[in-house]
């Protein structure tokens, strides 16, 4: 139990990841765009939210159980899509499934996951929702659908804010490509830290286990500029379970987002992996609870990494909250046992942060938990 009780914050695990982890594995997980300006800016805003304590209320017990989709969620915050999680530790993917069934998560599958979408949903016990990036190629866009929905994914989230892949500088110093490829510098790299080599030479490089390569091919860099209104709306005429559309920053776009009948947005900003200069999504959050009302479904991720970030989000507008890359950090530095203490660090924290707020249910959460005035503009 040494290891995993070196773990008490985020930053013990990302610490530990960036020893454990080859440079282009570490700069690929923690990268963002540009200088990573957005990112930081965007954590400070959250760190700077107060909230509004209040005392002489009994707290004895604390519920962070939700309603999601009318389904009883075990905790107020999930496992955001994350592509090649095997990257992090061999069988992370399977990590993160088997915590989301033993907590009652969702996990979002990407479309560039490193283990079968049907694999996962099997061992998560049906809380696993799939994630899908456009494709010009709409063959293989409804093959991946159909997958989905034989194999009894109920919701389908769309990630909406990649028509390019973002510049990261960080990854590509370092000639981080996907599906993953060696070269003398990466050769070198992995030499360097050779316990995460030998792990994965002994379990084979991580590859895109949702296309086979021959008939099915996903490309990183391919540009998915093509995905338009016309698109949302022949997939929501295609898709009958729930849709979530990922990657809202905007006002206008998410009140047309809601119009056009999807069932959810997810503020996010893709961890600031995309544009250094969007809009920060904390901010953008309460502007967008602001215009779509009270009564729509807003999910949010970007730059949580504490239970008491949880609670701001929700406090800001959030229904439910998602985490990528501590989750990816405690499995490099301690396996599926690191991700078990940082999930029950974060449970934890997300009570204590209640009990403080004077609040015996995070259902209580809402906008009269801030203290002063929330950070950003309000939309027009």
């Amino acid at each position: 139990m040494f290891h995993a009780r070196r773990i008490v914050t985020a930053e013990d695990a990302r610490r530990m990841a960036s020893k454990r982890l080859p440079n282009m594995v570490f700069d690929y997980i923690d990268g963002a765009a540009g200088h990573g300006l957005g990112e930081a800016e965007n954590r400070r805003v959250l760190n700077a939210i107060r909230l509004r304590t209040r005392v002489l209320r009994n707290v004895a017990t604390q519920d962070l159980a939700t309603d999601l989709f009318g389904r009883a969620a075990g905790l107020p915050f999930g496992i955001a899509p994350m592509g090649m999680c095997n990257l992090s530790a061999p069988g992370a993917d399977l990590m993160l499934a088997r915590l989301a069934a033993r907590r009652n998560i969702p996990v979002g599958v990407s479309t560039a996951s490193s283990t079968p979408l049907e694999k996962m949903i099997e061992t998560a016990e049906g809380n696993a929702w799939f994630q899908l990036y456009y494709t010009d190629d709409r063959a293989a866009g409804d093959a991946l659908l159909e997958r989905a929905r034989a194999s009894g994914y109920t919701v389908l989230v769309l990630t909406v804010d990649v028509p390019v892949v973002g510049r990261r500088p960080r990854e590509l110093k370092h000639g981080f490509q996907m599906p993953f490829r060696f070269g003398a510098s990466q050769f070198i790299d992995c030499v360097l830290h050779p316990r995460w080599s030998l792990s994965t030479l002994a379990h084979g490089a991580p590859g895109l286990a949702n296309f086979d390569g021959s008939t099915s091919r996903f490309d990183r860099s391919a540009s998915r500029a093509g995905a338009d209104w016309d698109y949302l709306e022949r997939l929501r005429d295609q898709w009958k379970g729930r849709l979530v559309i990922k990657g809202v920053l905007d006002c206008e776009d998410a009140c047309r987002i809601r119009d056009a009948g999807a069932d959810a947005i997810q503020v996010s900003s893709h961890g600031g992996r995309q544009l250094d200069s969007a809009p920060l999504p904390i901010a953008a959050l309460g502007d967008i609870r602001k215009a779509v009302g009270d009564d729509y479904p807003l999910f949010y991720d970007s730059g949580i990494r504490s239970g008491e970030d949880v609670v701001k989000a929700c406090a800001m507008g959030a229904d439910y909250v998602f985490l990528g890359r501590p989750f990816q950090f405690a499995i490099a530095a301690d396996g599926e046992r690191g991700l078990e203490t940082y999930c029950s660090l974060l449970e934890t924290e997300a009570k204590l942060t209640l009990a403080m707020l004077g609040a015996r249910s995070i259902c209580e959460i809402g906008a009269d938990n801030i203290a002063g005035a929330q950070p950003g503009a309000a939309c027009p």
